[in-house]
């Protein structure tokens, strides 16, 4: 594929496929890390802004505002470079040293808050509220605030999901994180869309509320909804099939044993949503085709999941991870 411009090679990343041990079930990793900003959210960066230039809400020479944890704030800061725009990222302690960095090389701009936020707290109410405060003191901006905006979850319905269907054709297990719920829910309505009866399944971490259930913190970075947070309305419950919590540590210790077995680094939200997706299809017998959606890669987590003595201090290491892995994965 020829790209005019970096953007035009957003979409059309690999699947890799794995082979459980205990049944005949096939799974497939759609790997987002190989999108030009190494995670899924270029798509709906990509879709937001478009759609904001066709309404008049983003002009020529505008500045883009944005809170995230790092991955959409990459997405924006590619599509700002290619299109003239400035970018300024409203980021928290979340953000991996990485992230930051590889937005700066973009030439957007950093802005940190959350400071009085335990280091497994996320920052996002302070974020969306200093997001929303530059944005009434710089002339010309515009806030996508990907968390309540439709363009985020439309983002998928005719490229992620039409990507699947043109590979597998028939899909019978879907498994995705969620956050916003705009790449869960956009490609569960473009299943829909394209006529597949997939059931859909979305993993958000331990200490999320977006299902209820008693919040509290978590490491898991663009993951998620925390307790003083309000679920985004992007999110259609109707969508989804069922729903898992997935903990810190079988998040990590998944990533790590993929990386050492397989050869590939998922980052933290895709190893939790792989662990459980195991954990499920284990429990099945028969055979079908599953889908597990891994947002970003780990690269971007070296700092931490990656990192020994990062797990060791934060008592993250689980040798049980591990043995339940080697039974239930053929490598």
């Amino acid at each position: 594929m020829i790209g005019n411009n970096i953007l035009d090679l957003i979409g059309h990343t690999p699947l890799l496929k794995l082979n459980m041990k205990m049944n005949n079930w096939k799974i497939y990793l759609k790997l987002e890390k190989f999108n030009p900003g190494q995670s899924m959210k270029d798509r709906m960066a990509l879709n937001m802004i478009e759609q904001a230039e066709k309404r008049g809400d983003l002009k020529p020479g505008g500045t883009i505002i944005e809170s995230s944890s790092g991955n959409t704030a990459t997405g924006l800061a590619i599509v700002a470079a290619v299109k003239g725009y400035k970018f300024i990222a409203v980021v928290d302690h979340h953000a991996s040293e990485d992230k930051i960095k590889i937005i700066k090389a973009y030439g957007g701009q950093i802005v940190m808050v959350g400071d009085s936020k335990k280091a497994d707290e996320v920052a996002v109410v302070e974020r969306e509220n200093k997001a929303l405060e530059l944005s009434k003191k710089i002339k010309n901006s515009y806030v996508p605030k990907q968390h309540e905006n439709v363009d985020n979850r439309g983002a998928y319905i005719d490229s992620l999901a039409k990507e699947l269907i043109d590979e597998l054709v028939v899909i019978d297990l879907l498994y995705g994180s969620i956050g916003t719920g705009g790449s869960i829910c956009g490609t569960a309505l473009g299943m829909r869309k394209y006529n597949s009866k997939c059931r859909i399944n979305a993993v958000e971490p331990v200490g999320s509320i977006i299902f209820g259930g008693k919040g509290g913190p978590y490491f898991q970075s663009g993951t998620g909804n925390p307790p003083d947070a309000e679920i985004p309305p992007i999110i259609d419950y109707s969508l989804i099939d069922n729903n898992f919590y997935a903990s810190d540590k079988e998040a990590f210790n998944t990533c790590r044993y993929i990386a050492k077995n397989f050869g590939v680094m998922l980052g933290g939200s895709g190893g939790g949503v792989l662990y459980k997706a195991l954990e499920d299809i284990n429990s099945m017998s028969g055979s079908g085709t599953a889908v597990v959606i891994v947002c970003d890669g780990g690269e971007k987590y070296l700092d931490s999941v990656f990192n020994d003595c990062w797990m060791k201090q934060n008592n993250m290491l689980d040798p049980s991870v591990n043995e339940k892995l080697n039974k239930w994965l053929r490598r």
